[in-house]
């Protein structure tokens, strides 16, 4: 799944190599990348924030600052 911001990024790249940007187009793309990374990082956040992780043996190493943030958002019942 493509996200919203990514068909106009590509727009505006592909403009800027054929025939370049004006300001608000340069304007337009630079908001744009700082929406996309902005909600970039929040996906990313919300899933490292929900995975516990294990070791071999099959004992959980989660940091606990992960752990603490998983109970505090009702994802953890221990």
């Amino acid at each position: 799944m493509e996200n919203k911001y990514l068909k106009r990024i590509n727009e505006l790249a592909r403009i800027a190599k054929t025939d370049g940007l004006n300001a608000d187009e340069q304007a337009e793309q630079k908001e744009l990348r700082q929406a996309y990374v902005k909600e970039f990082r929040a996906g990313l956040r919300q899933q490292i924030e929900q995975t516990q992780i294990f070791n071999k043996k099959g004992d959980e190493t989660t940091p606990k600052k992960v752990q603490e943030l998983q109970r505090k958002n009702g994802w953890r019942k221990d």
